[in-house]
């Protein structure tokens, strides 16, 4: 094809207004990617490229050239106006001139289109520091801190109880654990073998006491009904022990049972107050025994004086407390008396006096309250009162 070759003749003419051709070329849709970037706009390009061509026009002035035009194009930017030049966040919409072309009209739509952007003056960054870091005021600092002294210098009542109890129970364990001790076939055989213990003006030998009175003392201990006691015989045929006498062993048998399982469940609470002292009470045991101990030289030590004073007497108001009056008085010519004679129970009185008062003697040696046995105690103690204070003062310190 050359300047010779004929023109079509449905080929549409140019235009060679340059006006008209800019007009109608701004009209076009297909020219909307042209248009400016405005920050904030919607469908703006996301892709990051920026356009080449510079800005056609802003509200109130004319149209610059584009490309294709033939007239040169002006490589500064058109002035924008006042409300173009302010802030996106404080520019206030306007009336849109509703003359001029397409173009026109929606650069200056794109000009006053408030910003999508929040107002950031409304918001503002947190602050570095957590609230764990942040330390209460000082007077709850202070009120926190006297509170759990005051709680570390008091004593709970728990520790007090126990240790109360254990000195209590104390006495009765020494007490059952004697008779226990008394009530056995050695003691008899010491008592019956001893220089100037008295004989049976009865005919009893030693053998034949040690013999019987094994059946009687037996008898205490086990789970026997009275025919246990009464069909023994002696070496004539006849009853050894009389109906009364039976009678008196049977009561005698239910004492003896009824303190030995007292004794018993005395052990076991208190084997559970040692334990529980020992964990919540730094020397409880020691203060709970030291006490019983005590407890128990003053209860033997008065018993034994008024044993002292009057054995008779103590005697017999010591069966009227246990025993119905007239159940346990006999005769000289009973089994029981022969024999179990009155040097025998004062015997045995002295033997559960010297028993109990060795067991508390060393009880009271052990757990006396030594300067280093106090210093120990104070130790520990501080201890746990330093740790537990540093544990409190660190959760004060991460408290909000």
């Amino acid at each position: 094809m050359n300047d010779n070759t004929p023109t079509p003749s449905k080929r549409p003419e140019p235009q060679l207004d340059p006006a008209a051709e800019s007009a109608t070329e701004s009209d076009e849709a297909a020219f909307d990617w042209m248009k400016p970037t405005r920050a904030g706009r919607k469908g703006a390009p996301e892709d990051g490229h920026a356009t080449s061509r510079p800005e056609e026009a802003v509200a109130g002035g004319a149209p610059s050239q584009v490309p294709g035009s033939r007239r040169p194009v002006s490589q500064s930017p058109a002035p924008q106006s006042e409300s173009a030049r302010q802030p996106e966040t404080v520019r206030q919409p306007e009336k849109v001139r509703q003359s001029g072309s397409r173009a026109d009209r929606k650069a200056a739509e794109a000009a006053v289109e408030p910003s999508t952007v929040p107002n950031e003056s409304l918001f503002s960054e947190p602050l570095p520091t957590s609230a764990l870091q942040i330390r209460p005021p000082q007077e709850d600092v202070e009120r926190r801190n006297a509170e759990r002294e005051s709680a570390a210098n008091a004593k709970p009542a728990g520790p007090r109880v126990m240790q109360v109890l254990l000195a209590l129970f104390y006495p009765v364990i020494l007490l059952v654990l004697a008779v226990r001790a008394i009530t056995s076939p050695l003691f008899m055989w010491v008592e019956y073998n001893r220089p100037g213990f008295p004989g049976d003006g009865y005919g009893f030998s030693t053998d034949d006491r040690m013999t019987y009175g094994s059946y009687a003392v037996d008898y205490l201990s086990n789970w026997s009904g009275p025919r246990y006691l009464a069909e023994l015989v002696n070496h004539s045929g006849e009853k050894l022990f009389k109906d009364g006498e039976v009678s008196h062993m049977a009561d005698v048998k239910l004492v003896i049972l009824s303190s030995f399982a007292a004794g018993a469940l005395m052990i076991l609470l208190s084997i559970v107050a040692i334990i529980y002292l020992r964990r919540r009470s730094n020397g409880g045991v020691r203060r709970g025994l030291f006490a019983g101990s005590i407890v128990t030289l003053v209860i033997i030590l008065g018993l034994g004086a008024l044993a002292v004073l009057g054995w008779e007497q103590f005697f017999t108001e010591f069966h009227r407390i246990f025993f119905a009056n007239g159940t346990w008085t006999f005769t000289l010519e009973d089994t029981l008396i022969r024999l179990f004679p009155g040097q025998f129970w004062i015997d045995a009185g002295i033997g559960i006096g010297a028993l109990v008062i060795v067991a508390a003697l060393l009880t009271l040696i052990l757990t006396w309250p030594t300067r280093r046995r106090r210093g120990r105690v104070k130790a520990a103690t501080d201890t746990g009162a330093e740790s537990s204070s540093s544990e409190g003062s660190d959760s004060d310190a991460a408290a909000p």
